[in-house]
Formats: C-alpha cells, structure tokens, sequence
C-alpha cells in the first residue's frame, strides 16, 4: 500500500544570482511499512526531499502525496495536523527542548495532540524503557551524551504513533556502536508496528539496514537498489 507519492518534483533555490536545482524532475512511490534510505553526497538534495515529503518544504512543481492526500492543496493549519498526527521527526542535531527533561520532551507531542496526562506518562515511560534510558526520565539533554539524546529523540518520534518517521542523518552524530543499536531500534519498531522509516544518510550502516536504497545526486535520482 502506497503511503508517500512524489510526482516530477522540482525545487530550486536562489543563491545569490545563481539558481540552485535542489531536486529536478523526482518521481518517487514508498509503501507501508519500508524501511528506505535516502542516500548521495552532502548537496545531492537528499535532505530538500525528505523536507518535502515531511511538509516542512514545498516544491516549486510537482504533486506530493501522503497517506492518499494531496499536500499542496493543504492549508498551513491542515499541513501542520497532518504533521502532528501522522509524521515523526529524527533530526541530526536532537531538537531537543533544553528545559525539558527526557520524559518530558517526549510527552511533548502528545501534550499538542491532547493526550491525558495519565496516558502520557505512561506511555514515555514505556517507551523510554524501551530504547534503554529507564533511569534517565528525569535527565536534561545537557545531562545527556549524544547517543542518548539521539534516542530521546527516537522515542519522541515514535511514542505519538506516526505511520511515517522522517529521520535526517541520524547516525551522523554518533559512534558506530550506538549508531548500530540506534538503527536496531528502530527496525524492531519498524517490524513491531509497521512503521515506515525514511532516511537521509550518507552513512554505509544505515544503508545496510535499508530494505530499499534511492540514490539521489546533483537533484536527480541516479539508481534505486531494491534489496
């Protein structure tokens, strides 16, 4: 089942008084439950197109389609529910709340989305347990290394239940044994709740664990590698 649709995207950007073809001509379908990598050097236009398919991003052409509903018809406030009910974020640098702690931030989306109090707790607890940071809940992110951050930020993503998480260099912060336990994780979420993971990467593990590869350069995608 088809869950994201790209068709003959373009984005260009201006810089200066040059014009930049940030994603020329991309034609893209991912279905239910992928676990894909958005793979090329840094600007092949990799993160411009996971910021399109998240809505943080708009084409200049082209049609972008999520769970069956066509987002360049949205207006802010929809685009933003669609967000808030369906896209999780993973960015490289945490986007962490620093007055937070662990647990807190991670309620945090389920705070905008009007989750009880009760069933907030209970659920960031439950999913701080399971990304290994049980006797951290009450820690800051300037309390934590930036493996743990990186796994608040996991736990943040998953613990509304999105159907699709957007996750933008995940690894690239970390050591190669906490990137690994990282991306473990978050396939065992992937299988267990038939999430559809989509990352940027130019980090050879996360492309590994892929179940599909899109290799983007200079705007365009060069290859798509089906495993």
């Amino acid at each position: 089942m088809e869950i994201v649709k790209l068709e003959n995207i373009n984005k260009n950007y201006k810089q200066g008084k040059l014009e930049i073809n940030a994603l020329r001509d991309i034609n893209l379908s991912i279905n239910k439950g992928q676990f894909l990598a958005i793979a090329g050097p840094s600007g092949s236009g990799k993160t411009t197109l996971l910021n399109i398919i998240g809505g943080l991003d708009f084409p200049d052409s082209g049609i972008v389609t999520i769970s069956g509903k066509n987002i360049n018809k949205m207006t802010k406030s929809q685009m933003a529910e669609l967000r808030l009910r369906n896209i999780g974020f993973i960015f490289q640098s945490y986007n962490l709340i620093p007055v937070l702690s662990a647990k807190e931030n991670v309620e945090f989306v389920m705070l905008l989305q009007g989750v009880s109090s009760n069933e907030r707790r209970k659920r960031a607890t439950e999913i701080l347990d399971d990304v290994g940071l049980n006797d951290k809940y009450d820690r800051r992110p300037n309390e934590l290394s930036g493996g743990q951050q990186q796994r608040v930020a996991v736990a943040r993503a998953i613990v509304s239940d999105p159907s699709i998480i957007l996750a933008d260099e995940p690894t690239a912060n970390l050591d190669s044994k906490t990137g690994k336990n990282l991306l473990e994780l978050m396939k065992q979420m992937n299988q267990k709740k038939g999430v559809t993971f989509i990352f940027s990467t130019h980090d050879k593990m996360v492309m590994d664990y892929a179940e599909s590869i899109v290799i983007i350069k200079d705007g365009i995608i060069d290859d798509i590698i089906v495993k």
